[in-house]
């Protein structure tokens, strides 16, 4: 199994513009939720930090470079644009499990000590994100395992 990394090698791919749509999109969410927050309270605002408006952006762009860096080496690249999008939302998904965990341990712990809270939220966070894609990865692993041994349907072949 491979080890989380880091890799900065995406910031190289994107454009200075695509950039300023991601910050004016993730800006503009960030001042929507204020002015809900602060016209229906603080609880109403909060559910509205999920907003998914970089997601969109990020998504499309993901898409979009793909098929730009297939197309450059001389192949369609379409669908592996689409499955780079899906693996960013599959991970997204994972991400709001974590947050679901952190806002759960947050509001449980907030009045005995904000700074207590926010750690305890933060690991609750990270540890089921990470347990989300260990358990999504072993179940993807699972079901290639049990396709190839049934031989109920062949191993897809991929030509991207």
């Amino acid at each position: 199994m491979a080890p989380i990394r880091i890799s900065s090698s995406s910031l190289r791919q994107g454009r200075w513009y695509e950039y300023v749509i991601r910050f004016a999109l993730g800006g503009g969410a960030t001042v929507f939720t204020g002015i809900i927050s602060s016209r229906y309270g603080a609880s109403v605002g909060g559910l509205f930090l999920a907003l998914p408006a970089i997601f969109c952006a990020s998504a499309t762009l993901i898409e979009k470079h793909e098929i730009r860096r297939k197309r450059e080496a001389g192949l369609s690249g379409v669908r592996r644009g689409q499955e780079a999008a899906a693996l960013d939302a599959a991970g997204a998904a994972l991400g709001a499990l974590g947050m679901l965990a952190f806002a759960g341990v947050f509001l449980c712990l907030v009045e005995r000590s904000v700074a207590a809270a926010f750690a305890a939220a933060s690991l609750a966070w990270i540890l089921v994100s990470v347990a989300a894609w260990f358990v999504r990865r072993k179940l993807r692993f699972a079901r290639r395992v049990v396709r190839e041994t049934n031989g109920s349907a062949m191993p897809r072949r991929r030509s991207f």
